[in-house]
């Protein structure tokens, strides 16, 4: 390998892996929620179609661009080696998040076409440019993986170009997502994990099963399986199932060790296939974010490109704070676009038929997923506006959501003593804001009824005297 980290402009080295760079302290931003265009893939290639170690930089450089502006951008990674399968792809993809990140001056967030990167001032002003960038990420791939023997990266800012990566990178995506349909978790006999975002969230730890792919995206339990046979010692390794605690929730008690291992003690259970009582925890490099909505007990789905606020009022931005970081928060869940696609999705909730709100693009994305019968009955921001149009959509419609409010007025009034009086002809009246019980410490809990709820963030602590 010719090229030397020592001639490089920053430091680079996993002690960066953590760095966060904030809004004051920023030169420019690559890619991120308020930018259309943007991507990484990695590409299996034959030798002759790549030259080793070469950097393409197609666009401005970042000496070329404007303090604070925000470009499209896009990394492609192709390599060549007599081991590599296409297989792999995803697999050393990911690890353009963790080796990105080794730079000093640079932040890396999320994967695939959700990329999101800032470079520092501080590294712009050590004259950084995208061609060290792209050696710093070659050196660290060779070192990680020997298989690799030869390797191209091309870094875009060019937004024609990104564009037409953009788009061919979709396709490379959807192609991979479709390899694992069809497989079921209760017929492998283990689940695979991902520690890759702990340096972000140090309790989480992703379990990825054939019918619940990551959070972010990327990976699959094929995808897992590949990693963990060429690094046994890296980020993704088998997590036995053992017994079958919940089948229809999806608690195992090979999945609650290592969650209780993984988090150093602080969580002991987790439900694989819902979002209440005990949720899977949520890193923040997730696609989506499910989010409960007590006034119509159900459940909303908004991705972190969704332009201003969702239906309950809040920014993705917002209640990611409260859904990541490895803490494990009822009501709030970090969803991979692909698990969308799973009969396991949410099922121990009621899967589609809990789901009263989603983005339009997203909503065509997975179409063909969605039940035939429900599809219409789920708005989006095209349909509704606020909470009071969404109740009134919902009941038009007929969403099967609007049983369970009638449902949960007949438990009420029998739990009340009361029987609500319904004459000839007419229908039980509906309950407008159903309850959401939130577990607590020490044997409380709390039960909110007929509420609406508008709050950024919510920290209920028990004091002791």
């Amino acid at each position: 390998m010719t090229i030397n980290l020592k001639d490089l402009p920053v430091d680079v080295g996993v002690v960066y892996e953590g760095e966060r760079i904030r809004s004051g302290d920023m030169f420019i931003e690559l890619g991120g929620p308020k930018v259309d265009y943007k991507a990484e893939l990695v590409r299996a290639r034959k030798k002759e179609e790549i030259e080793d170690e070469k950097v393409i930089v197609i666009g401005r450089d970042i000496q070329e661009l404007e303090e604070g502006s925000r470009v499209p951008f896009g990394v492609l990674v192709e390599i060549y080696g007599k081991k590599i399968e296409k297989d792999l792809e995803p697999v050393i993809e990911r690890r353009i998040h963790d080796f990105i990140n080794y730079i000093h001056g640079m932040m890396h967030l999320n994967q695939r076409y959700d990329i999101w990167c800032r470079i520092s001032k501080e590294a712009k002003n050590s004259n950084l440019t995208f061609e060290d960038v792209g050696k710093a990420i070659i050196y660290l791939f060779k070192a990680e993986f020997s298989f690799i023997e030869k390797i191209q990266v091309t870094l875009m800012t060019d937004e024609k170009e990104i564009k037409k990566f953009y788009d061919d990178a979709v396709a490379v995506y959807n192609e991979r997502d479709s390899r694992i349909r069809g497989m079921k978790d209760d017929e492998v006999e283990e689940f695979y994990s991902c520690t890759l975002c702990q340096s972000f969230a140090p309790n989480h730890i992703c379990v990825i099963s054939p019918q619940r792919s990551s959070l972010c995206g990327a990976l699959s339990w094929l995808d897992c399986r590949a990693a963990y046979k060429i690094d046994p010692e890296g980020s993704n390794f088998p997590i036995p199932k053992g017994d079958v605690i919940d089948g229809e929730k999806g608690e195992f008690s090979g999945v609650n060790e290592a969650i209780k291992e993984s988090s150093h003690g602080d969580l002991e259970r987790i439900y694989m296939y819902s979002m209440f009582d005990f949720p899977h925890t949520s890193c923040g490099c997730f696609e989506t974010i499910a989010f409960y909505m007590p006034e119509v007990d159900g459940v909303g789905i908004v991705d972190r490109n969704f332009k201003g606020e969702a239906i309950n009022g809040l920014r993705f931005s917002t209640m990611a704070g409260q859904t990541g970081g490895g803490e494990q928060t009822v009501g709030f869940l970090g969803v991979g676009v692909n698990w969308m696609t799973s009969p396991k999705f949410l099922s121990a909730d009621g899967g589609w038929e809990r789901i009263v709100w989603i983005p339009s693009h997203i909503k065509e994305r997975v179409k063909e997923f969605i039940p035939a019968e429900i599809h219409d009955k789920i708005p989006t921001e095209k349909d509704v506006k606020n909470l009071d149009e969404l109740k009134g959509f919902l009941e038009e419609k007929k969403h099967p959501i609007v049983e369970r409010w009638v449902e949960e007025e007949v438990v009420e009034a029998a739990e009340e003593g009361l029987v609500p009086e319904v004459a000839a002809g007419e229908e039980m009246p509906i309950v407008s804001a159903p309850t959401m019980a939130l577990p607590g410490t020490g044997g409380i809990k709390i039960i909110l009824k007929n509420a609406k709820i508008y709050a950024d963030k919510v920290i209920i602590k028990k004091v002791e005297k």
